[in-house]
């Protein structure tokens, strides 16, 4: 260092030493803001995803899907309080969480969580319930894959092996501050990988491993009310607002940004799912229009704080067509029956949404990437968040469908799954008959 730098350092370093600490504070702004997108993310599991399933369902099955959706929210909201927050969240190593707030413990009205601004702090309890219906809703998009031929039992027994060992180390790697994704810089601002991924390759295994129904391919086994899944769809999208810009953790610019890009992306998205139907020569349909809007919403999650809204559009109307051939070409060359294309549309969606996160974050295309962001270092990063989250799912979700089969038994009988799982597993009826 030369004389002159020592000089000017010194005053700098006088300031820095007599400069006040920044003081943390709690905003009653970002309290009420956190607590509305809590409440948004839990309307998208019940009643949302629940109508949005249930509506594609048949008749004989809808209060079946109602009913997986509803109780896996509360089980895996039960789960989140008693351990999984502990696991995700509290130390731990580059993989998993530890012990330390096990029951919640050391937690109560007085804690604080950390934001993304050093001045700003949330209680820890809102930090809590937020993540805890990420995970609720992750788990419940699993139940698309293999709806009307699987066993209540099994389900609720795959969710608990599924949700320890495959979404609290995923949600851990991603978004805790000592995950190995974290470190490495991956992007993912609301869970294209920790949800969407994670969940959809689970529906894959599910729909393999449980087998086809009964009567596809030979009968049609058509939606009893596209009515329902409208408005599931259309439930999906408000919450949508709180899944994306809640993910800012506070009130401000960025989730403003959030809530911009989530309208855009899947806007954009219903356009061109409906677009390549008709380019297709299909009429343009109202399941279309719905699939369409959740593949933009679902391409728009990892991206939805670090994109410009143009860079939205375009990764909304890239979403239609791809998960589009996800959810017709992909199926039908996979050989399975992802009954309502969690792994098409989630999966797919994901996929394509957390590497393009990689391109249109970059400031060049008017995403918020620091100088000097390097495009191609940050897509590898990404890429590689995918594989892990592919593999780690996929081998986990084998491992638990395997176990829960051999315990309990995967699929009802087949004068059971004739007979609609309503009836056979629940003694009830959606509809009075």
């Amino acid at each position: 260092m030369t004389a002159s730098c020592a000089l000017l350092s010194m005053p700098l370093a006088r300031a820095a030493e007599t400069a006040p600490a920044v003081v943390a504070t709690v905003n009653k702004g970002d309290v009420a803001w956190m607590l509305t997108a809590t409440l948004l993310v839990v309307m998208m599991s019940i009643p949302g995803l629940a109508l949005f399933y249930g509506g594609m369902a048949r008749a004989k099955n809808m209060l079946s899907v109602l009913m997986q959706v509803f109780v896996v929210f509360a089980l895996v909201s039960v789960l989140w309080l008693l351990f999984g927050y502990s696991l995700a969240f509290s130390g731990g190593n580059a993989v998993l969480g530890d012990f330390g707030k096990l029951f919640l413990a050391g937690i109560d009205a007085a804690s604080l969580s950390d934001t993304f601004s050093a001045q700003s702090k949330l209680p820890e309890l809102v930090f809590v319930a937020f993540q805890c219906s990420f995970a609720a809703i992750s788990c419940g998009i699993i139940v698309g894959a293999f709806a009307e031929r699987m066993r209540f039992a099994a389900v609720l027994a795959f969710i608990v092996l599924w949700f320890t060992f495959s979404y609290l180390p995923i949600a851990h790697m991603v978004w805790s501050g000592n995950g190995y994704l974290f470190g490495k810089g991956a992007l993912d601002f609301a869970g294209g990988t920790v949800v969407h991924i994670n969940a959809g390759i689970a529906g894959l295994v599910g729909a393999k491993l449980v087998g086809r129904r009964i009567g596809l391919g030979r009968e049609a086994l058509m939606p009893h009310s596209l009515t329902l899944t409208m408005v599931g769809a259309a439930l999906l999208w408000v919450g949508w607002f709180g899944f994306n810009a809640g993910s800012a953790l506070e009130a401000n610019g960025v989730a403003a940004l959030a809530f911009v890009n989530t309208l855009a992306a899947a806007s954009a998205a219903t356009l061109s799912w409906i677009a390549t139907e008709a380019v297709l020569g299909r009429k343009p349909s109202m399941l279309g229009a719905a699939s369409g809007a959740i593949a933009g919403l679902v391409v728009i999650t990892p991206a939805a704080g670090t994109v410009a809204p143009m860079g939205a559009l375009v990764l909304g109307l890239l979403a239609g067509p791809v998960c589009f051939w996800g959810v017709t070409t992909l199926k039908r060359w996979l050989g399975i029956d992802d009954a309502f294309d969690a792994f098409g549309v989630h999966g797919v969606g994901g996929i394509l949404g957390a590497l393009l996160t990689g391109v249109f974050s970059a400031p060049a295309l008017g995403g918020s990437g620091a100088a000097g962001y390097a495009m191609l270092p940050q897509l590898w990063v990404q890429l590689e968040g995918v594989l892990i989250t592919l593999g780690w799912s996929g081998l986990v979700s084998f491992l638990a469908y395997k176990l829960v089969d051999r315990l309990i038994g995967l699929r009802v009988g087949e004068e059971e799954e004739r007979i609609g799982l309503d009836i056979s597993s629940h003694g009830e009826s959606a509809y009075v008959r």
